[in-house]
C-alpha cells in the first residue's frame, strides 16, 4: 500500500515533467523531480500510471462531441496514441537495456568477487605452504644448532685429552732422562768403583807377587762379572729407553690422529657455523616473505569486505514494463 506522504497526483505530475524533458519516467528519476518520497510509495504510484495509461489507451472519444469535429479529433487522438504507443515502445526498451546493464554490471561484479576468492583461497594455500616451509627450516635449524653443540663438546674432549698426552709424552720424556742419567752414573760409579780397588790391589802387589796375581786376577774377574753386570745393566736400560721410545712414537703417532680428527671436527663445525648462518638467513627471508604474504592476503580480505558491503547496500535498478 502506498505511503501518505506523495500522493499519485504528484507523481502524475512529475512523470508529465520528465515526458516534456524526453525522459524515460524511473523511481529515480521521479523522486529526483519531487525531492522527496519513498521508492516503494512511488513505484506504487508509477504502477497505477502505467495501468491507468493502458486502460485509457483504447478509450473511444465521447460521442457528445459535435459531429464536424468528431472525425478531426478522432484523427488526432489516433495520432496521439500511435505516438504514445511508440514512446511506450521506446521507454519500455531503454528499461530493458538499463535492466539488461544492470544485470551485467552484478554478473561483473559477482565474477570480481569470485576472482577475490580464488585469489584469497591461492594465497591461503601459499601461506600454508610457506608456513610448513618455514617450520621445516626451523626444525633443521634447531637440529644443526643441537649438532654445533655436540661437536663442540667433542673438542672440549679432544682438547682435554690431548692435553692429557702432552703430560704423559713429558713424564715419558723426564723418566727417559733420569733413566740415562741413572746408566751414566752407574758405569761411572763402576769405573771409579774398579779403579779404587786396582790401586788397592796395586799397593799391594809389593809384598806378594802371586797375591797381586790373584788380586789382579779376581779383580779382572770382578771387572768382568762388573761388566757383564753393567752391560746387563744397560742392555736393560736400553731396551726400556727403546721400550719408551715405542711408547713416545705410539702416543706421538696417536697424538697426531687426534689432531687430525681434531681437524676434522673443527672444519666440520665450521661448515656446520655456515649452515647455520645460510639457515638463519633464509629463515629471515622466509619470515619477509611471510609478513609480506600477510599484508597482501589482509589487503586483500580488506577489498573483500568493501566490495561485499558494497554490493549489499548497492540498490537494485527498477524493472520497467
Amino acid at each position: 500500500m502506498a505511503r501518505s506522504g506523495v500522493q499519485f497526483e504528484d507523481v502524475q505530475r512529475a512523470i508529465e515533467t520528465l515526458i516534456q524533458r524526453g525522459d524515460v519516467p524511473s523511481v529515480q528519476r521521479i523522486r529526483e523531480v519531487l525531492g522527496t518520497g519513498s521508492f516503494t510509495t512511488i513505484s506504487d504510484h508509477l504502477r497505477e500510471w502505467r495501468a491507468r495509461r493502458e486502460e485509457n489507451r483504447d478509450v473511444p472519444l465521447p460521442q457528445a462531441i459535435p459531429e464536424r469535429l468528431h472525425d478531426a479529433l478522432a484523427g488526432l487522438w489516433q495520432q496521439a496514441q500511435e505516438e504514445a504507443g511508440e514512446a511506450l515502445a521506446f521507454y519500455r526498451q531503454q528499461s530493458d537495456e538499463q535492466v539488461e546493464q544492470a544485470q551485467e554490471e552484478t554478473r561483473q561484479a559477482q565474477r570480481r568477487v569470485e576472482d577475490t576468492q580464488q585469489r584469497l583461497s591461492a594465497l591461503s594455500e601459499r601461506l600454508d605452504s610457506t608456513a610448513a616451509r618455514l617450520e621445516e627450516k626451523a626444525t633443521n635449524l634447531a637440529r644443526l644448532e643441537s649438532e654445533a653443540a655436540h661437536l663442540r663438546g667433542q673438542l672440549e674432549e679432544r682438547d682435554q685429552r690431548l692435553a692429557m698426552r702432552d703430560r704423559q709424552i713429558n713424564t715419558l720424556s723426564e723418566e727417559r732422562d733420569r733413566l740415562e742419567r741413572e746408566h751414566h752414573e752407574s758405569l761411572e760409579q763402576l769405573d771409579q768403583t774398579h779403579k779404587r780397588r786396582l790401586a788397592q790391589e796395586e799397593s799391594r802387589h809389593e809384598s806378594a807377587e802371586n797375591r797381586l796375581m790373584q788380586l789382579l786376577d779376581s779383580a779382572r774377574h770382578e771387572k768382568q762379572e762388573l761388566e757383564k753386570q753393567a752391560r746387563r745393566r744397560h742392555e736393560q736400560l736400553e731396551e726400556r729407553i727403546e721400550k719408551l721410545t715405542t711408547q713416545m712414537e705410539q702416543q706421538r703417532r696417536t697424538l697426531q690422529e687426534e689432531e687430525r680428527k681434531m681437524r676434522d671436527l673443527s672444519q666440520h663445525a665450521r661448515h656446520n657455523e655456515q649452515q647455520l648462518q645460510e639457515s638463519r638467513g633464509r629463515e629471515d627471508h622466509l619470515s619477509g616473505l611471510l609478513a609480506e604474504r600477510d599484508q597482501e592476503l589482509a589487503r586483500l580480505r580488506t577489498e573483500l569486505r568493501v566490495l561485499q558491503e558494497r554490493l549489499s547496500k548497492a540498490p537494485m535498478p527498477p524493472f520497467v514494463y
